[in-house]
């Protein structure tokens, strides 16, 4: 499955933006929301993952737009593992109160951790209560693909993990990681408005992804 990466500059672009798809994941940091737009585009039938990184607004300001989300029909709510325990526990009981799927990411924008590492921080995404557990790396070999795809091969995961290999060198990954059991993978919904580092238009990524299957 694609889930198209959305960060446009008004609601109504974005609810453009929506038509067609069946997953998307709305960057509400990269907008300027109030409660109503939340409303409106978190309303629509299309299955949608809350998202709201830190670094440009205020951690309440950002709990309320995901609560705010959550509250007006989102399916996911994206929240980071290295948050506060208190700011992620009050999220998560919103989630949990309304059939919301949380999903607890970590990410690192420089590297690709050591295996053993990155196990541990599965780990711990399930134990605090993620119905869904994301590790988005850095890649800078081959080998951080291979360990990032290695990833998926556990039973005990299956369709609980997203994994995505940033950068470069690290879109294999994002084609090939749903054929290894990765729940999806991220696109951007055109040239240019990618949101992370190695983004695939979804156009390019379903040609892709058709082609894999077809060989």
């Amino acid at each position: 499955m694609i889930c198209v990466s959305i960060a446009e500059n008004s609601v109504d672009h974005c609810l453009k933006a929506l038509n067609g798809l069946d997953l998307a994941e709305i960057r509400m940091e990269r907008m300027s929301l109030s409660r109503n737009d939340i409303q409106e585009m978190f309303s629509q039938p299309v299955k949608l993952i809350a998202t709201c990184r830190p670094g440009r607004m205020p951690d309440e300001k950002r709990m309320t737009c995901l609560i705010d989300a959550i509250h007006a029909g989102a399916s996911y709510v994206d929240i980071e593992i290295e948050s506060d325990g208190s700011w992620k526990r009050e999220i998560m009981k919103a989630a949990q109160n309304q059939g919301c799927q949380v999903i607890m990411s970590f990410h690192d924008f420089e590297k690709t951790p050591g295996l053993e590492r990155l196990k541990r921080i599965i780990a711990q995404c399930f134990l605090e209560g993620a119905d869904i557990a994301k590790i988005a790396c850095m890649v800078r070999s081959e080998q951080d693909n291979a360990r990032l795809l290695g990833l998926l091969g556990s039973k005990r995961y299956t369709n609980k993990l997203v994994v995505v290999g940033m950068g470069e060198k690290g879109k294999i990954t994002r084609i090939v990681a749903p054929f290894f059991g990765s729940l999806f993978s991220y696109a951007s919904r055109s040239q240019g408005r990618e949101t992370a580092e190695g983004q695939i238009t979804k156009e390019n990524l379903e040609a892709i992804t058709r082609g894999v299957r077809d060989a």
